[in-house]
């Protein structure tokens, strides 16, 4: 179950961003205004499986200005829709409890399955909530950081806990830590630039992979202070103890994507 969950864990529970002035922009701080609604979503492959893509939808509401709503979903396909999924939906809600000028600190609560429907051409049907290959999350963390018109940096911690049902508390489920830094540089009025790195620690002695290193840098155009677009790359280092591999292994190639947000 540990290893057909962790990329159920990584989708379920990426960490959503929250912003103030309504400005969506790809900001990791972005919180949207009581009453706006918020859609960032993204299109992303990689360069060794250039035939398969995931399209993203983040739908958000700013209920006070304080506390925002998010929902996410995706969909997947393989070797150009041979095989095809949608795969998670999530729930999170945003909570600003720190509001002071340039410093800002949220927390989250999360809620999460992965694996809805799966289509494989290879047995010629599609399962629904398949037992063995959905998995349910939840998470809570923290995030926070400076914000300045030019620059931002926000850092956030995040503990999940993923199993097979969605209140089954048992040891044969997965504990992970998710730390990690994010950062955007305005280079002028259209434009600016984001970078992150994130490292997922496992927190069962049977789980076999010391962890994961994630790295993404992207550029954003703003089309205005509610629409943006963006095209991003990534990477990814991981740590399995059993691979026979000494120390960490660079995956080979590199994500990539694009992304669109609006704020209305």
């Amino acid at each position: 179950m540990k290893k057909i969950a962790l990329t159920s864990l990584l989708a379920v529970v990426a960490a959503s961003g929250a912003h103030a002035a309504n400005v969506i922009d790809g900001n990791p701080l972005y919180m949207p205004k009581a009453g706006h609604f918020y859609s960032e979503t993204a299109l992303d492959s990689h360069s060794e499986s250039a035939k398969d893509w995931t399209l993203t939808e983040g739908f958000g509401y700013g209920i006070s200005d304080k506390l925002a709503v998010r929902v996410e979903t995706s969909l997947s396909e393989n070797e150009w829709f041979d095989d095809y999924a949608w795969d998670e939906v999530s729930v999170d809600l945003t909570y600003r409890a720190l509001d002071k000028g340039a410093w800002k600190m949220d927390v989250i609560g999360k809620y999460g399955f992965d694996g809805i429907y799966s289509y494989r051409k290879a047995l010629d049907k599609g399962e629904w909530f398949d037992k063995d290959a959905t998995d349910y999350a939840w998470a809570v963390g923290v995030r926070g950081g400076y914000m300045t018109p030019k620059w931002t940096v926000a850092g956030h911690a995040l503990f999940t806990y993923l199993n097979t049902e969605s209140f089954n508390w048992n040891d044969d489920g997965i504990h992970a830590l998710q730390l990690g830094l994010d950062g955007q540089y305005v280079l002028c009025d259209h434009l600016n630039l984001v970078a992150g790195v994130e490292y997922t620690g496992f927190l069962d002695d049977t789980f076999d992979n010391a962890g994961i290193w994630e790295g993404t840098f992207g550029v954003n155009y703003n089309i205005d202070a509610t629409k943006y677009v963006g095209a991003y790359i990534s990477g990814e280092m991981d740590h399995w103890k059993d691979s026979g591999e000494k120390g960490w292994d660079l995956e080979k190639g590199f994500g990539f994507g694009v992304k669109f947000g609006v704020d209305f």
